[in-house]
C-alpha cells in the first residue's frame, strides 16, 4: 500500500476539501485527486463522496480512517527507530518482572523524556545478546557478570538482586522474619522449568551445591501465575525470588516473601554495552545505574566464585 496515498486520504479527512490539503501537503490539487483515485482503485471502494461543500467520508471511508492512522504512526515509529540520532534507546531487561526491568521503569520516572524501547530476550543465549550489543541492535542488556574478547564489550555488575524465600501461609517458615540458608536445608525448593543451561540455572546450581539445599527443577513450568497458586495452598512447596521481582497474586493468597540472610545470597547483574555507543540516554542510563548501587546497603552476601 503506498503510504504517501494513506498520507493523502487523512489529509483530506482532516481538511475537508481537497485543495486545504493540497496546501497542507505542498502538492497540486491534481497529485492530491490521483493519489486519493489511486488508493481507491487498490482498495476497491470509494474512499469520498464530493459535493460542493467539500469532500465527505463514504461508510468505507469511515471505517478505513483508523487504519489508516494506524499505519501513519507504526511509519513513522519505524522511521524513527533506525534514523540515527532519533530512535528509542533499546535494554534488553530479559523479563519485565526482574530487576532489571524495575531499575529501567524508576529510570524512566526520572527521565520520561528519554525513549526508551524495553526489549525480552529471554530465550538468547549470553553470547547472541552480546552480539545483539556489539552490531548495534539493542543499546545494553543484562547479563551475568563475565569478561568478552571484544575489548569494546564493556560489562559492569550494577544490581545485586537479593533473594528471598517465597511461601504460602501454611508452610512450616512461613512465620519467619528472616531465615538462613541453613534453616533451608530441610526444605525442598521448588523451581520447576529451570533450564539447566541457562545462567540463572547455573547460579541455582551452584547455590544448592553451596549449601546443601534440595532445589527440584522438575516438571514443565506453566507461568509465574500458576506457581504462586500452587504455592498458596501448599504445606510443603517453596520457591526463591529475587527481592527486585515483582510479583502479583491476590490477596486471598497471603503469600509471604522472606528475607534470606548471613549469607544473603544474590543474583548479580551486569549491565553490557558497547563503548563506541554514543546515545545520549544511554550514558544517563549507566549514571543512574551506578548512583542506584552506590546507594545499596553494605550486607553479607553469596555470589558463585
Amino acid at each position: 500500500m503506498d503510504l504517501e496515498a494513506v498520507r493523502t486520504f487523512v489529509a483530506v479527512t482532516d481538511a475537508g476539501q481537497f485543495q486545504a490539503a493540497a496546501d497542507h501537503l505542498r502538492i497540486t490539487q491534481q497529485a492530491v485527486s490521483k493519489r486519493i483515485a489511486a488508493l481507491e482503485r487498490d482498495l476497491g471502494v470509494l474512499l469520498f463522496t464530493r459535493s460542493p461543500r467539500g469532500a465527505q467520508l463514504s461508510v468505507d471511508g469511515q471505517a478505513f480512517l483508523p487504519h489508516a492512522r494506524e499505519l501513519l504512526r507504526v511509519a513513522g515509529r519505524a522511521e524513527a527507530s533506525v534514523r540515527t540520532g532519533r530512535r528509542a534507546l533499546r535494554i534488553d531487561v530479559l523479563n519485565r518482572r526482574t530487576a532489571p526491568a524495575a531499575a529501567l521503569h524508576a529510570f524512566h520516572q526520572l527521565h520520561p523524556g528519554i525513549e526508551l524501547e524495553v526489549v525480552e530476550l529471554s530465550h538468547a543465549l549470553p553470547e547472541e545478546a552480546v552480539a545483539a550489543v556489539a552490531d548495534g541492535t539493542i543499546d545494553a542488556t543484562f547479563r551475568y557478570p563475565r569478561e568478552h574478547s571484544d575489548p569494546q564489550v564493556r560489562a559492569e555488575r550494577v544490581i545485586d538482586d537479593r533473594h528471598q524465600l517465597l511461601v504460602g501461609p501454611r508452610h512450616p517458615l512461613a512465620s519467619a522474619d528472616r531465615l538462613t540458608l541453613a534453616q533451608l536445608t530441610s526444605y525442598p525448593i521448588w523451581m520447576p522449568g529451570l533450564p539447566a543451561d541457562s545462567e540463572w540455572g547455573r547460579y541455582y546450581a551452584e547455590l544448592a551445591a553451596t549449601f546443601a539445599l534440595r532445589i527440584d527443577t522438575a516438571g514443565p513450568s506453566f507461568g509465574s501465575e500458576v506457581l504462586l497458586d500452587e504455592l498458596a495452598g501448599s504445606s510443603e512447596l517453596a520457591t526463591l525470588v529475587g527481592e527486585g521481582t515483582r510479583y502479583l497474586w491476590p490477596e486471598a493468597y497471603d503469600l509471604r516473601r522472606i528475607p534470606i540472610v548471613e549469607p544473603t545470597p544474590v543474583y548479580p547483574h551486569a549491565i553490557i554495552w558497547h563503548t563506541d555507543n554514543r546515545h545520549p540516554g544511554l550514558a544517563a542510563f549507566l549514571d543512574h545505574l551506578r548512583a542506584a548501587r552506590t546507594a545499596e546497603p553494605d550486607l553479607r552476601s553469596w555470589v558463585p566464585a
